[in-house]
């Protein structure tokens, strides 16, 4: 025998002893030892199957019940930053049992500023299972910061690195470690890389496809929070000021948004949507399939002369529709896309519809003018740290990588035209229409508010889509979505531009007696 032979034998018993490792009590816990350059284990334990997840948000099912998996918990680069806080980046990993991983890894992206880091789960957007029930390794990131007073709290961004880290940063950082555990635990590494987000995740996944073209082999990238400041003068300003403009006063004279339609007037106007629009799909089911192509005008429901029933006054019609159009600046040209006329307008909840918005926006109380400087305020509304608006994509795509976009039609806080006007603009710089088709699709969610909820059907598989597409090459035409809003009911989502279309025959509570036209 020799001496390559006895090399290669070696290296292989090797390999094999450490795969056995991988199956051992011991080889969870082991984990705590690996050294890795600015990153510390800090925890390492194996977790029994049958653990279930509480809600991380009201209203979100439990997950669950989960398989045995070792979870390992870590910090790259901590530091003390300004005014001496402990900064760095928290991460989590979730290492189900070797004769159960598919050799895949996923990572889950967040959500508002992030802060926390949620269960390495993958449960979001990957049908009725969560990844790691299916095999994935997977991993989650609280982006380099502790949320100190919810979700939403961006007091972080005062220091620089912590900012750079949810920016850009640490969603890379974390796939780099998550990788070299993997390989460690398992003594191989991954094959395919993939991430799945929505909201901020959505943003963190175009992130990745356009500075880390080469991290992740397939991005599913959900109601993307592409322009956050752009996104909150539309909804929080220019809506609220168009409304204003018609609605009752106080005793003090300010505006009363809350009431600025009532009751009826909501239904008077999702009726004259509905019946305009809903049936375009060849059935009336309470849904609009192709919202893009609904001409619906508020005007035709504006009272005549005389007429005070089944009507809305004029200067309210004309206000939705100035809201609607979104906001433009002194010479016409469009700041932010407008807001598609849907189904969830009128919904109530956490992110309630453009047609019922309370007293209180995301933020605090919305505005009470009727004037607003929109060139001022779009001055001030770009942040180019955190938006992502490159579309030169020909790294990620030139190598296999595979890009998913979908955006709820109902969403109320980022317009659904903003992500499909990205979309399209990919095609000028990554050479044409159809060769972006060949590695990026989106599809748009009939109802969905943000991410979920909303008259629709917002439970989908995106995981088996985009990794059907990386690995097996079979681009997804269409998705099969259901949803407790509608029990019983399931429809194809359709990669735009096409939309589902009732065949003619057939139950029409079944996908399969609709297509994609």
């Amino acid at each position: 025998m020799n001496r390559k032979t006895v090399l290669i034998l070696l290296m292989t018993a090797s390999c094999s002893a450490s795969a056995l490792l991988g199956q051992s009590p011991d080889a969870c816990s082991s984990l705590t030892a690996v050294k890795l350059e600015g990153t510390e284990i800090t925890k390492a334990e194996l977790i029994a199957a049958g653990v279930t997840i509480p809600p991380p948000y009201p209203g979100a099912p439990s997950i669950g019940p989960l398989p045995a998996h070792c979870r390992v918990d870590g910090v790259i680069n901590r530091r003390k930053g300004i005014d001496g806080q402990d900064f760095g980046i928290g991460f989590a990993l979730a290492l189900p049992e070797p004769s159960v991983w598919n050799h895949d890894l996923i990572m889950q992206g967040g959500g508002g500023g992030n802060g926390t880091v949620a269960y390495p789960a993958g449960a979001n957007y990957s049908g009725d299972k969560p990844a790691l029930a299916r095999g994935f390794a997977v991993a989650s990131t609280d982006t380099g910061h502790k949320a100190k007073t919810g979700a939403f709290d961006f007091s972080f961004m005062r220091d620089q690195q912590a900012y750079l880290d949810f920016a850009f940063l640490a969603n890379a950082e974390v796939a780099g470690v998550a990788k070299q555990i993997i390989a460690r635990y398992y003594a191989k590494p991954a094959t395919y890389s993939y991430f799945v987000g929505c909201s901020t995740g959505g943003r963190e996944g175009m992130i990745l496809s356009q500075r880390y073209p080469t991290v992740f082999n397939g991005i599913v990238s959900g109601d993307p929070a592409m322009r956050t400041g752009l996104s909150n003068l539309a909804i929080a300003q220019w809506i609220p000021v168009a409304y204003n403009q018609a609605s009752p006063k106080d005793a003090s004279g300010k505006p009363q948004i809350d009431k600025f339609l009532s009751p009826g007037e909501r239904k008077t106007l999702m009726d004259a949507l509905m019946n305009r629009c809903d049936a375009k799909d060849g059935v009336a089911d309470g849904m609009i399939s192709d919202p893009i192509g609904c001409d619906f005008d508020p005007s035709t429901i504006a009272c005549k002369a005389g007429q005070n029933v089944g009507c809305i006054a004029p200067e309210k019609t004309s206000a939705i529709k100035k809201a609607f159009a979104g906001p433009k600046n002194a010479y016409g040209s469009q700041v932010y896309p407008g807001f598609l006329y849907d189904t969830g307008l009128t919904a109530e909840g956490f992110a309630p519809g453009l047609l019922s918005l309370g007293k209180n926006g995301l933020f605090g109380p919305y505005t009470t003018a009727t004037e607003l400087d929109v060139d001022k305020a779009a001055l001030h509304a770009s942040d180019p740290l955190v938006e992502p608006a490159s579309t030169n994509l020909s790294t990620f795509s030139g190598s296999g990588g595979k890009l998913i976009f979908f955006h709820g039609d109902s969403d109320p806080w980022f317009s659904p035209l903003d992500t499909l006007g990205y979309y399209k603009s990919l095609a000028e710089t990554n050479g044409g229409a159809e060769k972006v088709d060949e590695w990026s699709q989106i599809f748009l969610v009939p109802g969905m508010a943000h991410c979920g909820g909303g008259p629709s059907l917002d439970h989908f598989d995106m995981l088996s889509a985009v990794v059907n597409w990386v690995e097996k090459g079979t681009a997804p035409e269409s998705v099969i979505a259901t949803g407790k809003a509608f029990p019983g009911r399931s429809r194809p989502l359709c990669a735009y531009p096409k939309h589902a279309h009732y065949i003619g025959s057939g139950n029409t509570e079944e996908a399969s007696n609709f297509q994609c036209r």
